[in-house]
Formats: structure tokens, sequence, C-alpha cells
């Protein structure tokens, strides 16, 4: 006998057994105690008869119908012979499947299964008499009852029920886990899951499987666990995002499910790899650096460090966001020690690169002046004025961000004033002229001409221009329209304006092309006029119209 706690609880109705003959029939029976007993503990009621009518004599909790009294009573209380036991249970058998239940007993037993006879036993008998019956139990939550009597003589009564594991039979899969969720402890890098002990009998264990976020189903399989809870280590601390999923299988070896995924995003440790050969040249426009881009995937900038060889950058490193960069701030003949890092979003840093270069001083030689550069589809054509005096030649630099290195591109004579960049990017570009001296030195830079090429954003030619009127004028005094780049055309390299007019107060004829900013002309009438603009790139693309209409007056 198996006691268990007992606690309080609206009494049950029951089916009862009375005797006929030394054999057993059904009856009416009343509510037993108020106890209950904790699934999947059995209920167990012990009667004075073979009826099971009447109040129970004793109510306990029972873990396993297992007994033998032999030939004594069962309890204080209860007759030796002709007295009944009765065990009941209700739990949830999870996704159900197949079971085998197995009795034996003497005298009488049976079993039944949300109220229908599974085993049927029931007869006076002298030695101990068993069956076993295969059951498929749907899944959820379903009542065992057991039946037992003792007429005469010895009494025992066995009964149990188990899952039947073999693949051949079992071909229900268990349940989706319940409950699972996830937490990440940053300080550590480790993500602990947890989740709901599953119903399942026949419950083999969980697994629990990775994947990066959006992966293939259901990733890889990081453990298989009797636990209700998995701790990852091995997550890579890389700020990439993971999602888990807890899958249970049972002893047939069926797998369930998965529950919804459970994200992570870990925390970024790992430094980026560093960049790849770095190289230097010192220019009088500064020392400049180039480099490769460090493999890593996750690099939001570089870092320079510059100083003179031997002292500290007091300044702090200057945020590179492409891979070149012109330090135009060192001391002309002084050697300087660079000190390039990548830099990951979560400031983590690749071990250091270094490089050194001088910035030359510049010769006594003028620089060009006037530097223009016009684009055209296979390159681009910059112009200067010669420098004066006695001049070995003119060296041409170009570089294409901003704040990036300058590249020496090429040199001429020293009666050129023009040179054609051949190779010369999409987009915009910036150039810059030295003169050279017979000694091969070079001058300061000239100022820096920005030149833009045509771009696939850019070939649908200017966007139509913004125009302003600054006076209606009259017959005596000008009519004045102001005109801007269109939206998003204000680096645009443009050639000029194409303008028109019409109406009363005159006409242009064909259109006009003006260089400037503001169009303007005397009337040779009064009344209202239209003024109609296009802007045109350095390539010659006409772009959209705009216009505007004036009142002229007297």
């Amino acid at each position: 006998m198996n006691p268990a706690r007992r606690t309080t609880s609206a009494a049950a109705t029951a089916v009862v057994l009375a005797t006929a003959g030394g054999l057993l029939t059904a009856a009416a029976a009343p509510a037993s105690a108020a106890t209950t007993c904790t699934s999947p503990v059995f209920k167990r009621q012990f009667y004075a008869n073979t009826s099971f009518s009447g109040t129970p004599k004793k109510t306990d909790c029972d873990s396993a119908v297992d007994q033998n009294w032999g030939t004594g009573a069962p309890a204080s209380g209860l007759p030796k012979d002709k007295f009944g036991v009765r065990w009941t249970v209700t739990r949830d058998f999870g996704s159900g499947g197949p079971f085998t239940f197995t009795a034996s007993a003497q005298d009488g037993v049976r079993v039944y299964l949300d109220g229908k006879p599974r085993i049927d036993l029931w007869k006076n008998v002298s030695s101990t008499v068993s069956k076993t019956v295969n059951v498929t139990i749907p899944k959820g939550k379903h009542a065992l009852r057991v039946d037992f009597v003792n007429v005469t003589g010895r009494a025992n009564v066995k009964f149990t029920y188990a899952p039947r594991t073999s693949a051949s039979v079992d071909k229900v899969a268990p349940l989706v886990p319940t409950g699972a969720a996830v937490t990440y402890d940053q300080a550590t890098g480790k993500a602990k899951l947890t989740w709901a002990k599953n119903k399942e009998m026949d419950l083999a264990g969980y697994r629990v499987y990775r994947r990066a976020k959006g992966g293939s189903s259901p990733g890889t399989r990081l453990t298989t666990t009797t636990s209700t809870s998995y701790t990852d280590a091995t997550l890579p601390v890389t700020g990439a995002a993971y999602e888990y999923t807890v899958r249970a299988v049972d002893k047939a070896g069926h797998e369930s499910a998965g529950t919804a995924t459970l994200p992570v995003t870990t925390t970024d440790r790992t430094a980026p790899e560093p960049l790849g050969e770095l190289s230097s040249v010192g220019t009088t426009a500064g020392n400049a650096l180039t480099w490769e881009a460090s493999p890593s995937s996750d690099v939001h900038h570089y870092e320079v460090w510059a100083a003179p060889a031997g002292q500290q950058d007091p300044d702090g490193p200057a945020t590179v966001f492409g891979t070149s960069w012109t330090d135009v701030v060192a001391e002309a003949g002084t050697e300087y020690r660079y000190t390039v890092l990548a830099v990951d979003g979560a400031r983590n840093v690749s071990p250091a690169s270094v490089v050194t270069a001088t910035r030359p001083v510049p010769s006594g030689a003028p620089a060009p002046t006037g530097v223009q550069g016009t684009p055209a589809d296979a390159h681009t054509r910059l112009t200067w004025a010669p420098a004066e005096g006695d001049i070995g030649g003119y060296r041409v630099y170009r570089r294409t961000d901003p704040n990036g290195a300058w590249n020496a591109i090429g040199d001429t004579g020293s009666a050129a004033g023009s040179y054609e960049d051949t190779s010369a990017p999409r987009g915009k570009a910036y150039y810059y002229v030295a003169t050279v001296d017979g000694a091969g030195a070079e001058s300061v830079p000239s100022a820096a001409a920005t030149v833009d090429r045509l771009t696939p954003a850019t070939a649908a030619g200017p966007a139509a221009p913004r125009l302003t009127v600054n006076s209606q004028g009259g017959t005596r005094f000008p009519i004045s329209v102001g005109v801007e780049p269109g939206a998003g055309d204000e680096q645009r390299l443009l050639k000029g304006y194409l303008w028109e007019i019409s109406g009363a107060c005159g006409s242009s004829g064909p259109p006009r092309l003006t260089t400037t900013d503001t169009i303007s002309w005397i009337p040779s009438a009064t009344g209202p006029c239209a003024v109609a603009v296009r802007a045109v790139d350095a390539y010659g693309r006409t772009g959209q119209e705009a216009s505007v209409e004036v009142m002229v007056a007297r």
C-alpha cells in the first residue's frame, strides 16, 4: 500500500458492483469521501462489500496498483473476505498512441478507460489470473479506473499501463514542448533556454537546435537532454542574430515539430581582421595613405592616428569611412608615424597597421592657376594657366574622396597647359596640379578642381531649375529672373541654362544659352509673358523645363 498526501475536493460519483451467485455484477454506488490525489497517483477506495455500495471505509492515494493482502483484511474495519477496492485517476497522455494494459488478480478485476471496459476478469478464482491488451489512446486527458473484488481466500491485484515504443508500432510524434523561452547574458555571452515538461509517457528527451537568423530549419542540433533547460555556451560573440527551437523526441525516435523560434542577438566582442596592405606617399598637399579594406564584413570605419615619429597623437584619431586619407596638417620635412585600425559597429578594434611618411618641402616654383576640369563621356580634360619662370613641367594629382589620398596620375611638359585624364572615374573626382622644377621638386598644390562625370544616377539629365522673378520690369526697365539648379542638382556640373520667352512682352527667338544665374531683358511691349528655362549639363544633356509668368507694365 502506497499512501500519499490528501486534499479535499467535491465527492465523485462511482459505478459499483454487486455479487450474484458468486459472480460479480455492476451496481450504483454513492459518492466517496472527499479526497484528492495528484495525477498520476491513483485515488483508492476500500469497501466492506463486493458491490462497492455505501460509503467507503477508507480513502487514500496509491502510486501504483500492486497489492497482495494474502488472506487478511486489506485495512482496519474491513472483512478478510468479500471486500472491494477501487482505483481511479485522470491523467494527461500527451500525444497518445499505442499502449499496453496488463492486469492480474485473485479474485476479480476490471479495467476501464473513459468508462469503457478494456480488461474483464470478473469472476471468483482459486488462483491468480492475468490478461494483457493493446489499446490506442487519443491525445489529451483520459480517465482510468480499476475495480478489484475478493470473494474468499487469498487477495492480490496488479495493474500496469505503458506506451508501446517500437517504431513499427508507434507512429505518433510527441507534442511540441510548451512554455519555451530564452534569456541571453551579455556579460557571459551565454543563452539559457527553458521549457515546460512534456506530458508524453514515452518521452526520450528534448533536442535543442540553433540556426542563424532566417537560416534553414531546424538548424544545428546542439544537444539532446532529458532536462527542461539548456545553456548554450558556444554562441559566437560577433553581434550576429540567432534563433533557437526545442523539439521533443520519443522512444520510437519520432521528433515533434519545433517550438516557436526563440531569437537572440549576441554581444559583439570580436575584433575585425586587420586591414590589408598599407602604403603611404608624401606630397606637398600632405601625406597620402592608402590601404586595402579589412576582410571583416562588419567594419564601420577606420581610425588613423598620426604624430611625428616617437610622439603621441595629441588630438585623437581621424575617422575615415573610405580606404584612403591625406594628412593635410603634417609639417613638411618631418617624418610622421601613422597607425590605422579597423573599427566595427560595436567599437571593437582590429590589430594595428603602421606606416611612416614625410611631407616634402615645396619648391619655390609658383603653382599653376585657373585649374578647371571639363567632363566628357570617355575622359576628363584639365586646363590651367601655365606658371611663369623656368620650370620643368607639371604633375597632376587626383582623388575620388574629398578627404582621401591624392594619387599622381600623370606629368606634362613645361609648355603644356592641359591634361587628358583617360582613366577618370564615374562620379566626382578632385584634381590639383603642381609645378615641377628642374630638380624634380614640386610646388605647393594649385587650388583643387571638382569634376562630376556622369553616373547612372544622373543619366536622366538635370532636373527642372528653380526660378525666381527678381523684377517684373517695364518697357524702360529689364525683366530679371534668377535661376538655380533643380532639386538634387546642387553638386552637378552644369554647362548653363537654355531659356526662351514668349507672349505679349516679346520673344527671344531660338533658345539662348547663358552661363549666368540671372536672365534679364528689356521687353518690347506690356502684358503677360512666359519664361521657360532648361538646365544643360557638362555632357550637353538638356534637362526638364521650368517656367514662370511675368507681367510687364509701362
